[in-house]
């Protein structure tokens, strides 16, 4: 499957194999809306981990997370973020995670490469490893850093639909959420997990609802065992992996041979405002929702005639809806929408109720 950007096209939901340095160089500039990326963490680990019981815990000793020297990693954090950055739309944002082993370096290699950090989000896990030596903090989070490709980038946030997830309430910027563990967990042929650092779905969903519409393309230049894919997929947002492990591809392809798209209803989110459609007063005047010189009222019984033009009167004052309102509040500023009420039958019927007729005809 392809989508057509200019005269390139881009391999959507497809995994590409080897270097994600590579892979991102090939992909047209300016093509991607989103990219959630799960660097290595150079967690520079000295010799063998066990527990209590003498048993040896399953670290990360694997050959990719390891580097020579923090130069070297350094250099590998800013080619990829080089890479990362041209293939980004103007508009358009990146989520990287990592521990305090590497997300300090990554945060400046960030800034030093031209991205506008949005936030960071520390991601609190309920189930995290225990400190089994004893001789530090259980380390019981991870960093997440949010940026816009440039300072200016018009990056999507859905807040509407984060407050929605979180009960009513605005979403933190700490995160709450249990770490990747039983049934979700991938497993190889032998039924062993199948990847050490795989990220819990709840995650992907958190990020990919919040700062993706339906439609866009997401990338992840450390694809794994397909988190990001999966989420994307099952979002309805196409997405693109980069992965050079031959094992983590089979367990990532055989993932998202499982996950089924939701349907389109299911995929809606709650919208902002702020990104409604703008309804002029005037054009409930014009369409006769409202007759010139039928009043208005506000809480206190205050009354304002509706004029001609679509602007109010009222004790000599004249305005907008919004300017009227705030005269008569002595207020700097008024939201007419919510403060004036007309009549219908008996009852006060907020203004806005006819600006939502509207804006459900132009939906």
């Amino acid at each position: 499957m392809t989508k057509t950007q200019g005269a390139a096209s881009l391999p959507l939901n497809q995994i590409l194999r080897g270097d994600c340095i590579d892979a991102m160089d090939s992909l047209p500039a300016a093509s991607i809306d989103l990219i959630f990326a799960d660097p290595p963490y150079n967690l520079q680990l000295k010799g063998a981990l066990h527990r209590p019981d003498n048993s040896q815990v399953d670290a990360v000793d694997d050959a990719w997370d390891q580097f020579s020297s923090f130069s070297a990693y350094d250099q590998f954090t800013r080619a990829w973020l080089k890479a990362a950055r041209r293939v980004l739309k103007p508009d358009g944002a990146i989520w990287v995670i990592g521990s305090y082993h590497n997300i300090f370096r990554v945060g400046t290699a960030l800034q030093d490469a031209g991205f506008w950090i949005l936030n960071d989000v520390v991601w609190r896990k309920t189930n995290p490893m225990p400190n089994f030596k004893g001789k530090r903090l259980t380390n019981a989070h991870e960093t997440m850093i949010w940026a816009g490709r440039d300072e200016g980038s018009k990056y999507t946030f859905n807040y509407d639909a984060l407050k929605a997830l979180n009960e009513g309430v605005q979403m933190r910027s700490d995160w709450t959420l249990p770490i990747c563990s039983g049934h979700e967990r991938e497993k190889d042929k032998d039924g062993n997990k199948a990847h050490p650092t795989q990220k819990p779905q709840s995650l992907l969903h958190r990020v990919l609802v919040g700062t993706t519409r339906p439609g866009d393309v997401v990338l992840d230049p450390f694809f794994g065992s397909g988190t990001t894919g999966a989420v994307a997929k099952m979002l309805g947002r196409d997405f693109i992996g980069c992965e050079r492990d031959e094992s983590y591809i089979t367990v990532a392809e055989r993932r998202l041979a499982r996950v089924r798209k939701l349907d389109k209803s299911a995929l809606e989110v709650t919208q902002s405002k702020r990104a409604e459609p703008r309804v002029p007063f005037g054009q409930l005047v014009e369409r006769g929702m409202l007759r010139p010189g039928e009043k208005l009222v506000n809480a206190r019984g205050q009354i304002a005639k509706v004029r001609a033009d679509g602007t109010l009167v009222a004790d000599q004052l004249t305005g907008s809806i919004h300017q009227v309102g705030a005269a008569l509040d002595g207020a700097p500023s008024c939201n007419g929408w919510t403060y004036w009420s007309f009549t219908r039958e008996g009852q006060k019927v907020p203004i806005d109720i006819l600006r939502q007729q509207i804006r459900a005809e132009m939906r």
